[in-house]
């Protein structure tokens, strides 16, 4: 249609194009909801009325009901959780535990910080108020360490980096996954409320595949020093087996999902879990759902940031996924998300998976005993 001189006219002919008129009508057939507090009784309902608004709060509330579908799929996928950022700091230890908890969530890969001060709580470290206007001069000389606006004992730090340490010195000399390390380790703390501890009573495995970059490194490289010095065998941490192992979880797995929280090296982690399906000559097809948050944007090209939607191209997520990504902090972001699972209690019913593995071999993966599970075989 050739548009007349008048746009005015123009705009009303255009208008009435039978076609036209069609299209603008079904784009404008789903008014955005206006979110009602008077009708919110708790997290559930408010993220219920999120996925009908926008922006942010829609991506958040499509998150949740996406997390839901994945849990409570007859399929049963195996769901992998990919943990970044300052987590525990932030005041999350316990939303990350009740996860493991309550089944709703069948491994975990984190980075070694998260994993290392969940230890430090379990040992009766504490993280503190603090300020991001503080006088890191005057905090050094206190050693006091920040996490932007949190503060951790570094005295504590090194006396917990060194026990994790002297521990190594008592394991037999030879390579470990870090599944099998963390769990080990996970034994030498007892806390209701660790993620460490409740992981290892649940039978879910833990992956820090960077766990060199932590303070969990840190113990191990004195292990290796003092084992040097003394001219004594040592551990060793064989990151690739953590491949070898991860991998075999999800060519055994029916059909896998993930959650990502943050991006970093657990989020490429797990999606390479599924590239590396190839050679056990497998094609699992993707991750049938995915939801992430996070701070980072798509367009400096980096992997933290980068959509869901990129992700299938790379065959991680499947052409047909269910994913939503919202950027949200994820202090904000994922104890909404929990609140949401536990208030709608969508865990019930879900089997609980157990792993039996004889070395770096996962012998089998099925459903757990429901009356007492048993805890997966290191």
């Amino acid at each position: 249609m050739k548009p007349p001189k008048n746009y005015s006219d123009w705009v009303f002919q255009h208008v009435q194009d039978p076609e036209m008129k069609r299209k603008k009508k079904d784009l404008l057939s789903n008014p955005i909801k206006q979110v009602d507090l008077e009708k919110i009784k708790n997290v559930a309902d408010l993220l219920d009325q999120y996925a009908g608004a926008s922006i942010q709060a829609r991506n958040l509330g499509e998150a949740a009901h996406i997390f839901e579908r994945m849990v409570t799929d007859e399929e049963r996928p195996t769901i992998l959780l990919g943990l970044a950022g300052p987590l525990i700091a932030a005041g999350l230890r316990k939303v990350i535990r009740d996860l493991i908890h309550y089944n709703l969530v069948d491994v975990v890969v984190s980075t070694g910080a998260i994993l290392y001060q969940d230890y430090y709580a379990a040992k009766g470290g504490i993280h503190s108020t603090g300020t991001p206007e503080a006088d890191d001069a005057e905090l050094r000389e206190l050693l006091i360490d920040r996490i932007y606006d949190t503060y951790v004992d570094e005295e504590k730090f090194q006396q917990f980096d060194t026990s994790i340490a002297r521990f190594a010195d008592t394991l037999e000399p030879r390579g470990y996954s870090t599944r099998e390390f963390i769990h080990k380790l996970s034994e030498t703390i007892d806390d209701d409320n660790s993620i460490l501890v409740t992981a290892r009573k649940k039978g879910v495995p833990i992956f820090c595949p960077a766990i060199n970059d932590s303070s969990i490194g840190i113990g191990l490289t004195e292990h290796y020093y003092v084992a040097k010095k003394l001219g004594k065998p040592r551990i060793a941490i064989d990151s690739i087996r953590d491949n070898y192992e991860l991998t075999q979880i999800v060519v055994k797995s029916k059909r896998t999902s993930a959650i990502y929280i943050a991006g970093g090296v657990p989020k490429n982690y797990i999606n390479d879990s599924v590239v590396m399906g190839y050679i056990f000559g497998c094609d699992t097809g993707g991750h049938k759902y995915a939801i992430q948050v996070t701070t980072d944007v798509p367009h400096w090209g980096g992997l933290s940031g980068s959509t869901l939607s990129e992700a299938r191209s790379w065959g991680k997520v499947n052409k047909k996924a269910n994913f939503a990504m919202a950027f949200v902090e994820p202090s904000v972001a994922l104890p909404l998300l929990t609140a949401y699972a536990l208030q709608k209690k969508i865990y019930k019913g879900r089997s609980r998976l157990q792993y039996t593995w004889k070395g770096d071999q996962l012998e089998k993966i099925g459903p757990a005993p429901s009356k007492k599970p048993s805890l997966a075989k290191v």
